[in-house]
């Protein structure tokens, strides 16, 4: 059955501006890319989900094991030093988040039997990041210094309406200015959360309904990129909330996940997108190798790095 068939038709409507892309490398069918993170010099580093594994890719598409979490890898964030704090599960299938170190070595920092399904993550200060809980509806406030987590916010907004949907609610979430952005991608929602003074977090919002988000990264406008996911696109959302695609199947991103922006003066002005090839809700044409794509989005000279 065709995808469209299957999917309420939330972005018929919506303009389409297609962006330059270019597909800079490809893993095999049934390879769930998850999430990305992009240092200074330009290396990728992505999750591979049921591999446990971050891989590293240099910009031209050249790539290797850089680590391997025994369990399950989703979310992704840099530390001060150039290392990497990865959410995921243990073999036991305990939530937990794990300490990547620059030459590739895994430590785990800690365990959250409290959690159920740790997805994204962001740093909120040098040494502490936010982690959605995409399934207990929360997020969960980790020091990595002082390795404890507790629950930062736990709230409806971002929750699933059914608990038997495995789609994920809280599932991306970004800085931007004094806001945390929060995708519930069960509930199609786009959601703000206010921070105070010491980065508490205030009553959550919703800043756009009938969007379907997994992942996503900013420029220094506001404006948002954002991996569709089973829409298999990529959509810009102005700060006013208007949506625009910039990226379709064609242009490669089939079961588009998560998305980051270049950080080298080569590629400030253009994303990174990860895909899964529609391994969760396949195309009428199948499964497909899950790319990393290049999309340009901007002029280039023009300041757009993410946060």
């Amino acid at each position: 059955m065709e995808t469209s068939v299957l999917l309420p038709p939330i972005y018929a409507d919506t303009p389409i501006d297609l962006a330059p892309a270019k597909i800079i490398t490809s893993f095999p069918i049934n390879t769930f890319l998850e999430n990305l993170a992009i240092a200074s010099d330009g290396t990728i580093f992505v999750t591979n989900h049921e591999a446990g594994e971050v891989v590293r890719i240099t910009p031209n598409g050249d790539r290797q094991s850089h680590a391997h979490v025994k369990g399950k890898v989703s979310g992704l964030a840099f530390t001060t030093d150039g290392g990497l704090v990865v959410t995921g599960w243990n073999v036991d299938s305990i939530p937990t988040v794990s300490l990547v170190t620059p030459d590739g070595a895994v430590k785990a920092l800690l365990t959250i039997p409290e959690a159920i399904f740790l997805n994204g993550i962001t740093p909120i200060s040098d040494t502490q990041y936010l982690a959605a809980d995409s399934y207990r509806g929360a997020i969960w406030l980790i020091d990595i210094e002082q390795r404890r987590s507790i629950v930062w916010l736990e709230h409806s907004l971002l929750a699933r309406s059914n608990q038997e949907n495995v789609i994920p609610a809280a599932n991306g979430l970004k800085r931007f200015g004094n806001f945390l952005y929060v995708s519930n991608t069960e509930k199609m929602l786009l959601l703000r959360i206010g921070l105070g003074a010491a980065n508490e977090p205030s009553e959550p919002e919703i800043f756009l309904e009938q969007t379907n988000i997994d992942d996503f990264a900013f420029d220094v406008e506001g404006n948002l990129y954002g991996a569709t996911h089973i829409y298999n696109s990529v959509v810009k959302i102005a700060p006013d909330g208007s949506t625009t695609i910039i990226a379709q199947a064609e242009q490669g991103v089939i079961g588009s996940t998560a998305v980051a922006f270049g950080q080298t003066k080569n590629d400030l002005t253009s994303i990174y997108v990860v895909t899964n090839g529609g391994m969760f809700l396949p195309p009428p044409t199948g499964i497909v190798p899950a790319n990393i794509v290049r999309i340009e989005v901007a002029k280039v000279g023009y300041p757009l790095r993410g946060e």
